[in-house]
């Protein structure tokens, strides 16, 4: 078992948050609701760089029992 000094402990937990940091901002969390007003929702990433408008997905909505569009919501 190894000790870390605290400097070590914090510099660990900084490097960690800014590479959080930068993941979160090229590829954030969206939330995809369906089109069809049954309020049912799909979670995924998206890439900025290649999607800078909301996304729209063609996704199954089991609660309507087809397939309908899906726009991301903010």
């Amino acid at each position: 078992m190894t000790y870390l000094s605290s400097i070590e402990v914090e510099m660990e937990f900084i490097f960690s948050n800014i590479a959080a940091m930068a993941r979160n901002e090229l590829r954030p969390v969206v939330r995809l609701r369906s089109t069809a007003g049954t309020g049912y929702t799909y979670v995924t990433r998206k890439n900025r760089r290649n999607d800078p408008d909301r996304m729209t997905l063609r996704k199954y909505d089991p609660v309507a029992g087809r397939h309908v569009d899906f726009r991301e919501e903010r």
